[in-house]
């Protein structure tokens, strides 16, 4: 597994998600820090997503979960990648695609809710698709730069 791509997929993705469920709240009407927060629900429970200040304790919390979750999935999509025999730039969309279904998949279907991003909680679930498919494109984007930086 090439760690640069690791690093770069999950910065993409932790970046990409977190800026996405907020810009939806926004949208939606609500603080931008309601989705970031309520992913502190692992710790603080359900009340978390109706927090729409920033504090310490879910904001932080909220970040620090978010991005430990793109860094795992960046490995993922690193993983991903070292298998390949055609590293293609082509195929990088369609592996973020796969690793982004994945992490939907295991987010909202496989874990315990309690597990979840939390995003549920504070945004529309059109809003929570928003954010993975976003998640999905910052693992695309991180992906190309590590792999160009590789060449």
């Amino acid at each position: 597994m090439d760690r640069n791509v690791a690093i770069l997929a999950g910065t993409g993705a932790a970046i990409a998600a977190v800026a996405a469920v907020a810009i939806a709240a926004k949208r939606e009407g609500t603080s931008p820090l309601r989705p970031i927060n309520a992913s502190s629900h692992i710790v603080w429970g359900e009340k978390a997503g109706k927090i729409s200040d920033l504090d310490a304790r879910h904001t932080a919390l909220g970040l620090a979960i978010n991005v430990g979750a793109g860094f795992f999935w960046g490995s993922v999509m690193a993983s991903l990648r070292s298998r390949r025999s055609d590293r293609s730039e082509a195929n990088i969309m369609s592996d973020a695609a796969t690793v982004g279904l994945l992490a939907s998949v295991v987010d909202y279907g496989i874990v315990p809710r309690r597990l979840s991003p939390g995003w549920e909680n504070a945004v529309s679930p059109a809003s929570v698709v928003f954010g993975m498919a976003s998640m999905a494109a910052g693992l695309a984007a991180g992906t190309w730069i590590a792999e160009r930086q590789n060449r």
